[in-house]
């Protein structure tokens, strides 16, 4: 089996919930959440949130600064752009998780004055997916290997309130797919 070409620049995990209140309607939650194994600032955890749960100002909670902002800086300003903004503040926080991805996953995220769980039920069949650097050129520099793991069942909390909106079904290449999912054994890779 041959290696990948590419330079490994992240191995994590990357589950998403991306809710709004009508199908195809714009998002009432966007939430990326990443548990970074390696990358060229180290492990740790950070989510990226912007929510009416957040007065629709992105939040960003990491316990590794340096990685949340190289982070932004790479493959998650890449995803989404309003997120490379380093003048976003990043609060300390600490992370753990729970369930079993086959039935239910629940990432917890404890900072000074907020307490934020996500979880992901109603799971789906997992896709892999493989692309490489520049598949999309000046869109995507960078390649990924990861599985999706789809949930047509996701809530988000801040203090015990719960975000409006919910997933909706989605087709991802003839197989059912989902605005919301498990993004596990993810790795980023970018040209050498």
């Amino acid at each position: 089996m041959p290696a990948d070409p590419n330079r490994v620049i992240l191995t994590g995990e990357n589950p998403f919930i991306r809710l709004s209140q009508t199908d195809g309607g714009p998002n009432t939650t966007n939430a990326s959440f990443w548990r970074i194994i390696t990358c060229p600032a180290g492990p740790g955890h950070v989510l990226y949130l912007h929510s009416e749960l957040t007065e629709n100002r992105w939040r960003i909670y990491s316990d590794n600064i340096a990685m949340a902002r190289w982070l932004q800086s790479t493959v998650q300003g890449m995803l989404n752009a309003d997120t490379a903004d380093t003048a976003i503040p990043v609060l300390d926080a600490q992370f753990t998780k729970s369930g079993d991805p086959h039935h239910f996953w629940t990432e917890s995220v404890a900072a000074r004055s907020e307490e934020i769980a996500l979880t992901w039920y109603q799971i789906g069949e997992p896709l892999l997916i493989h692309t490489q650097p520049n598949a999309e050129p000046d869109r995507r520099p960078y390649g990924v290997c990861t599985l999706l793991i789809p949930a047509l069942g996701a809530r988000l909390t801040r203090n015990g309130v719960q975000a409006l909106g919910r997933p909706w079904p989605r087709d991802r290449e003839g197989r059912p797919f989902s605005t919301c999912a498990l993004a596990f054994s993810e790795s980023w890779t970018e040209p050498r």
